[in-house]
């Protein structure tokens, strides 16, 4: 069965790669076209927007991929069961967002007041920032119903349609010149925008001509197991993003330029983003269907060792040749790029703690989500405030990591307290020791080398040798390995 876990990370992940790297392209884009202040505006915003989400969607993708399986499990007219779930779910969230960009239009100028004198200038980039939202949440259970279905490729399909048209436009508003006009930074928006309105015309294909329609029972049992989870991820979803709102609100100057140099930054981790988001679309559908506790047990298990062991081993690939990876960016932006280690950590604790959270979702016991996310947020809430008015953007990276720590210990208290599982804990402290170990030795080589080539030999020799450690550690056969994940049922 981990098999299976295998086989559907390839697939979502080999798509997601090539579908994120061309998103990814906007990045040494911008960071080229526009200055530190102006990068700001677009890191701010695409640092909001997953908070609407999440808000909107009210833990419904979760609820959904429980109640389906349970669907399963009940038997009887399992098809009409799926579709009063899809249409109850899609509907509540269609109307949230409604409402939402109801309220984002009426008081555009309350929320232009609230983001800064940047949108005070152009209230209308909030109204256009708020239809992104709306579309993509009209989109989300669609896509959730895909991946329920097991139909990867076609989840990845529409994903890629909306990030190559966004580019696309993007692209050619720039050669037009429009970046260049009053309306500015406010194209990039519109680009979006266009994305995600053709992106949610085509999923509508794969509805089977359900419509939104609330079901009341259905919806306060769905609502049960989702609000702690709406709560839980308010809390950690803010937590992403206050970092770069205390930036903004904390650093006695230049505060936009600060906030444009550490979401160039935190882009260069895409790597790691990558393989943390292609997990855990894999990852969350797959755990939560209807396996015996202890196959349950012993494959969570073996998924939190292996993740962790990727984890690393990206770690060190991107940390070790960061002065490469900082070519993504403009020359303005690179300053920055000394704190990306600092942010690869923190990408990698959210994985660990996303791997801790899959058995309180599978119990059903949700509202476990909000103790992890809230003591995540209340150290942001802390150490951000403390290092970041002495620091900058670099106690900002810091202060995520210490919260994303947080959130790993209070995953793993409650795990061993409520659902004791065997993790190989050993294991994976030895693979994390020992890759930190090799990027140490590389600092301190790098430090004392007197020629900048030797220094990337030196890494290139730790990378290849951290790799045989893997391999050679855990009895891995590497080809069998992709034969699994290749290979198609």
């Amino acid at each position: 069965m981990l098999e299976k876990l295998v086989k559907q990370t390839a697939v979502y992940g080999i798509s997601t790669i090539v579908v994120r790297f061309l998103s990814y392209l906007l990045t040494p884009y911008y960071t080229r076209i526009f200055g530190q202040e102006t990068y700001g505006i677009v890191t701010d915003v695409y640092a909001l927007i997953p908070l609407a989400l999440t808000l909107l969607t009210m833990g419904m993708e979760s609820s959904y991929f429980r109640f389906s399986a349970k669907a399963d499990q009940a038997g009887g007219d399992v098809v009409a069961a799926k579709r009063r779930l899809f249409a109850t779910t899609w509907g509540v969230t269609s109307l949230a967002a409604l409402l939402f960009f109801a309220a984002v239009v009426f008081f555009r100028g309350s929320f232009s007041r609230w983001m800064g004198a940047a949108y005070v200038a152009h209230p209308e980039y909030v109204v256009w920032v708020g239809a992104i939202v709306l579309f993509d949440v009209w989109a989300c259970i669609p896509f959730s119903r895909l991946r329920e279905q097991g139909r990867s490729l076609t989840f990845v399909g529409f994903k890629a349609l909306n990030v190559v048209l966004n580019v696309a436009l993007a692209f050619a508003f720039g050669i037009a010149g429009l970046f260049a006009s009053d309306f500015g930074v406010g194209w990039v928006f519109v680009a979006n925008l266009i994305a995600s309105v053709v992106t949610w015309g085509v999923i509508l294909s794969t509805v089977d001509r359900t419509v939104p329609r609330i079901d009341r029972a259905l919806l306060a049992a769905v609502f049960v197991y989702s609000l702690p989870l709406l709560v839980g991820g308010l809390a950690g979803t803010a937590n992403e993003f206050i970092d770069r709102q205390l930036i903004k609100y904390l650093v006695p100057s230049g505060a936009m330029a600060q906030l444009g140099v550490y979401g160039a930054i935190t882009k260069i981790a895409v790597v790691m983003m990558l393989f943390y988001q292609m997990y855990r679309l894999a990852a969350e559908p797959f755990f939560l269907s209807n396996f015996k506790k202890s196959d349950f047990v012993a494959m969570n298990a073996a998924a939190l060792k292996y993740y962790v062991m990727v984890s690393m081993l990206i770690f060190l690939g991107i940390a070790l040749f960061r002065d490469f990876f900082a070519l993504i960016v403009g020359r303005d932006f690179r300053e920055g790029i000394f704190i990306l280690p600092v942010v690869l950590g923190a990408n990698i604790l959210a994985g660990v703690w996303l791997n801790l959270s899959f058995w309180y979702k599978r119990e059903e016991r949700t509202s476990l989500a909000i103790v992890v996310t809230g003591s995540g947020l209340a150290a942001m809430l802390l150490f951000g405030g403390w290092f970041i008015p002495l620091w900058g953007y670099y106690g900002a990276a810091w202060a995520r990591l210490v919260s994303e720590t947080v959130m790993v210990a209070v995953s793993w208290w409650l795990n061993r307290r409520f659902f004791p599982t065997p993790y190989p804990w050993g294991r994976i402290g030895e693979a994390v020791v020992v890759a930190l170990a090799a990027f140490f030795a590389a600092e301190f080589f790098s430090a004392r080398a007197g020629n900048i080539f030797a220094g990337y030999a030196f890494n290139i020799v730790l990378f290849a040798g951290y790799a045989l450690y893997l391999v050679r550690r855990e009895h891995i056969d590497v080809a069998a390995l992709l034969r699994a994940a290749w290979k198609r049922k």
